[in-house]
């Protein structure tokens, strides 16, 4: 975990992971089983709220998600529970986000 900018609690990191192809892969191995698993699996992880959102990308079939994990070590493990991941059929680039300060700029008075 991380300190928070605003307070001394400590935050989860909000990650983004994006799935990608994994080479030999058919569409065969993607069984009617396997498939009902991974939706128990993440209807799980929504539920402990680790797995913040789901998505499928528009522009080809791979899912895009969001999780709040201490780290991005942390948020690949969890991922690596899925069925579909832990089965080597679908793997994921884990990118770890920290929030925009940007905004400061509005609030800061000209010297």
């Amino acid at each position: 975990m991380r300190r928070g900018t605003l307070t001394d609690t400590l935050m989860p990191v909000k990650i983004i992971a994006l799935e990608k192809e994994t080479p030999g892969v058919t569409p065969a191995a993607f069984t009617p089983a396997l498939l009902k698993a991974e939706a128990a699996w993440v209807w799980e992880l929504q539920q402990t709220g680790v797995l913040r959102e789901i998505y499928f990308r528009q522009d080809r079939s791979a899912a895009v998600l969001i999780l709040e994990c201490a780290d991005a070590a942390e948020a690949q493990r969890t991922l690596d529970t899925l069925p579909l991941a832990a089965a080597g059929l679908i793997a994921f680039d884990v990118i770890p986000l920290k929030p925009y300060p940007g905004l400061a700029r509005l609030f800061i008075e000209p010297k």
